[in-house]
């Protein structure tokens, strides 16, 4: 259960501002159609997220505890350092013939690819060793911090003040490559 909490928490704390919650909510204002577009985002995370945790349950198979305890706070530390600078729009259109869920799903895939919260279940996996709960975790953060965008759009976005929820979010990777360094 531990696993399912930090991932969620810091996946959540992580996705806010970040390009594919931009992308949530480009397509929720072209498409209105809120539960397709939420399940292109769960299929499209689910996918993503399960073949990065177990390349990061992999990956801790191959280095001894003392360097993966290193590697992994080093990781969390750049991820801390990473989040304080937002993500640009990076041409991610929501063009396309297909449904809201097809154009979701691909869409989502892709923009994942190489993306914090995708490298952040990397090193999740690979701290906790448990492909499932992690995948789980952060499946249920992206779809939380993507869901408001889904369903509360702009009302909410010009709510939150990015600065402390980047801050935050640093904050929260620092606390968790601290912990890794106490643990190791």
């Amino acid at each position: 259960m531990e696993a399912v909490l930090n991932s969620f928490f810091l996946v959540a704390a992580s996705e806010m501002g970040d390009k594919t919650q931009l992308l949530a909510l480009i397509l929720a204002a072209r498409f209105k159609k809120p539960m397709p577009i939420m399940m292109g985002i769960f299929i499209a995370t689910i996918l993503n997220h399960g073949l990065a945790s177990w390349v990061g349950v992999w990956a801790s198979g191959l280095l001894g505890s003392g360097v993966l305890s290193w590697v992994l706070a080093a990781l969390f530390f750049g991820f801390a350092i990473w989040i304080l600078f937002p993500d640009k729009d990076e041409g991610l259109k929501s063009e396309g013939s297909a449904g809201a869920f097809l154009v979701t799903l691909v869409a989502f895939f892709l923009a994942e690819m190489g993306d914090k919260t995708q490298l952040a279940t990397v090193a999740l996996a690979a701290s906790f060793q448990n492909v499932w709960a992690v995948t789980a975790g952060t499946t249920l953060g992206m779809l939380f911090s993507d869901g408001l965008a889904v369903f509360f759009g702009d009302r909410f976005l010009k709510r939150v003040p990015m600065l402390w929820v980047r801050r935050g979010a640093a904050i929260l990777f620092a606390v968790f490559g601290f912990a890794i360094l106490l643990r190791g």
